[in-house]
């Protein structure tokens, strides 16, 4: 009998490989890490090679430190980045485009003419979705527009098109299955969210042909099976989902009104909505959450572009410390950020905001300034802008919400939870197990074969870590609010001075 789930979380800077036993406690553990490449700034890819090699070097090294082979596991989950986009060989399954990393701002131009077009307000409708270079439809375009020779073997039908859980499920079946899920296939601004299929119109507007797209099939199902030859014996494989919809289903099992925030490169919050999908008037995303027993779950979302991105930027790129768990010490050497403010605005401002000609900028720096105000100030930007985005969420709910939960790697920050819990002035709650999307897909893979029995099986292993309580002063939240968001402010419009 199978005793484990292999969760493969293929992450925007790491592919990760995780067993889950049947009380869903991880038993074994391989991440290796993805590098990108920045052909301007703001222009990121990925090597597609890379990405594939990576999840399955993580996957044989999971296996291998817990003595297990391909019998011993029950089923496959993949949770993935989203967004993050490429084209490939029908044929010969060979990547003819780097994978274009949710990130980039690459293109630009396809969302200035479809803004130009005046299609902003009908798009929003039909996909929940704001124009911007993060969402796939319009990497696709600008692959189209700027490669002749793609563009023709498009049209002669040899080119397909996925996000990261297409390209990982095409390969790891040996080239069986051209099939994606709602929870990434939403994340295209190509998919009405209310019909759940692609839609007509939105690929004549943006300009991408129905042939190179994917079926969509539920997350949760048996899609198929590994090649023999991957691990030795086929595995099936029981679900594939969006890294932050498998993390909101960990963390919450999609129970309306229930608020979750991930801190991974970059940050996502997320508030379930039930069988309702509100549009935004907040700028938030009106997004699809997943599925309970057929039915549909959506959910509204804020993200933010660079989130522990900026312990990275802090650890790689300014060599202030040389480990990421440093910035804690650092930052609770001083009682405060000494008036300094550090905006992370390297691709622009997120929601609820969606101005990609922010830059960041550090602000408030004096002779007196250290490096340990800037640390503090650094991990203070987390949770400042996921205090913006549930500010928003509040607007278009009309309510307060109870706690929050936490999971994603920077979560076990203890001094980010508190100045989250302060900023919020409600409980932040940790989540025992932080890599939330692996436990997802695990969950939804492991019901998917009859691993755990229901829904009700799985709520039961839900198990926090700690509760994070305000503990500072209601004007000492608002002088920082203040701070914070004149900051915002003064990084707006600073590309093309």
């Amino acid at each position: 009998m199978s005793k484990y789930i292999l969760a493969l979380h293929q992450a925007t800077m790491v592919s990760r490989a995780i067993l889950f036993d049947r009380h869903g406690r991880p038993v074994a553990s391989s991440a290796v890490d993805v590098p990108s490449t920045h052909l301007r700034p703001e222009w990121i890819t990925q090597d597609p090679e890379t990405i594939w090699s990576s999840l399955v070097r993580a996957a044989k090294e999971v296996m291998t430190k817990a003595s297990i082979s391909a019998a011993d596991v029950a089923a496959i989950g993949i949770a993935n980045q989203r967004e993050t986009t490429l084209l490939w060989d029908r044929t010969t399954g060979k990547p003819v485009t780097q994978a274009i990393a949710w990130q980039s701002r690459i293109s630009e131009p396809v969302c200035n003419r479809l803004r130009s077009e005046s299609l902003e307000k009908e798009i929003h409708r039909r996909t929940g979705l704001t124009i911007d270079p993060t969402f796939a439809g319009t990497k696709v375009r600008h692959v189209l527009d700027t490669s002749s020779d793609i563009r023709a073997r498009v049209e002669n039908g040899t080119i397909l098109f996925g996000t990261i859980d297409t390209f990982l499920l095409w390969r790891l079946t040996g080239g069986k299955l051209h099939v994606t899920d709602p929870t990434n296939a939403c994340r295209t601004l190509l998919y009405d969210i209310h019909r759940h299929a692609w839609d007509d119109d939105l690929l004549e507007m943006i300009g991408i042909p129905r042939a190179i797209l994917p079926e969509v099939r539920p997350s949760s199902q048996i899609h198929a099976s590994t090649s023999k030859e991957l691990f030795g014996a086929p595995i099936p494989i029981g679900c594939i989902a969006g890294d932050q919809q498998a993390g909101l289903f960990s963390e919450t099992f999609l129970e309306p009104a229930t608020l979750k925030a991930s801190f991974g490169q970059g940050s996502s919050v997320m508030v379930n909505t039930g069988k309702t999908a509100i549009l935004s008037k907040e700028r938030l995303l009106t997004t699809i959450a997943g599925e309970i027993d057929g039915e549909v779950r959506y959910c509204l979302e804020g993200i933010s572009f660079v989130a522990g991105g900026v312990v990275s930027w802090l650890r790689d790129g300014l060599h202030f410390i040389k480990r990421s768990a440093e910035i804690e010490t650092l930052a609770q050497r001083v009682p405060d950020s000494g008036g300094v403010c550090l905006v992370p605005a390297f691709v622009g401002l997120g929601a609820p905001h969606w101005d990609g000609s922010a830059r960041g900028a550090i602000l408030g720096l004096t002779s007196e300034t250290t490096i340990e105000h800037i640390a503090r100030a650094a991990l203070e930007s987390l949770a400042l802008q996921t205090n913006d985005m549930i500010e928003a969420m509040g607007g278009d709910l009309s309510t307060t919400f109870a706690s929050l939960s936490v999971g994603g790697r920077a979560a076990s920050n203890d001094f980010l939870l508190q100045f989250q819990a302060d900023m919020l002035e409600m409980p932040v709650r940790r989540v025992s197990v932080l890599e939330t999307p692996s436990l997802g897909v695990a969950y939804m893979a492991g019901l998917a074969v009859g691993f755990w029995t229901d829904l009700a099986h799985v709520k039961r292993q839900y198990v926090e870590d700690r509760v994070f309580h305000p503990a500072i002063t209601p004007e000492a939240r608002r002088q920082r609010l203040a701070q914070w968001k004149s900051a915002v402010d003064r990084t707006r419009g600073w590309r093309g001075l």
